[in-house]
């Protein structure tokens, strides 16, 4: 089996229900920037802390379970579907991790180290992820629970980008107005 296929050349491609759309259909807008903050978590791995890098792979196995939900617009019981399970994880990984952390008593501006930079980044990807989910399912019927997970990956992705930078010793700097 060969990567390509030359099907999307004219600028159309397959849902799962083998639908064909434009590659610019809000549901592939969606998925396409889910995949995108996948990809970037990719790039964090390994971030040099076991106990984050099991919470990062567990996050992008769920990030293929929120593609897929989104690229079915007519999904049986079996298929795969984002549960509250999902989203109820990230809050305990982020009532954990927070715990570590001094309470915020400003914003702070994206950065840090490598790593924790890394993260701010996936973070904002993934508000915009959140933001073509919402404008889906705006239009169409989707499963609801994929936007309560998306909202709160990116606070799991802020909070794991300050606990990275804490442990990397990089102090977190406060905007200037």
């Amino acid at each position: 089996m060969t990567i390509y296929t030359g099907r999307g050349d004219a600028g159309e491609t397959d849902l799962r229900t083998m639908e064909r759309v434009s590659k610019t259909d809000p549901r592939i807008e969606a998925y396409g920037t889910v995949d995108e903050a996948n990809a970037l978590l990719g790039t964090v791995r390994p971030t040099g802390y076991d106990d984050v890098d099991e919470v990062l792979e567990a996050v992008q196995n769920h990030l293929h379970i929120v593609q897929a939900d989104l690229a079915n617009p007519d999904p049986d019981e079996d298929d795969p579907r984002v549960r509250p399970e999902h989203t109820e994880q990230l809050e305990d990984w982020i009532d954990g991790f927070d715990e570590e952390l001094e309470p915020l008593r400003s914003f702070i501006l994206p950065g840090g180290g490598e790593g924790g930079a890394a993260l701010h980044h996936a973070r904002a990807v993934t508000r915009r992820a959140e933001r073509r989910a919402v404008a889906l399912a705006r239009a169409e019927e989707t499963n609801e629970e994929v936007v309560a997970y998306l909202n709160r990956l990116s606070d799991a992705l802020f909070t794991l980008g300050r606990v990275v930078n804490a442990r990397d010793g990089e102090v977190e700097e406060s905007p200037s107005y």
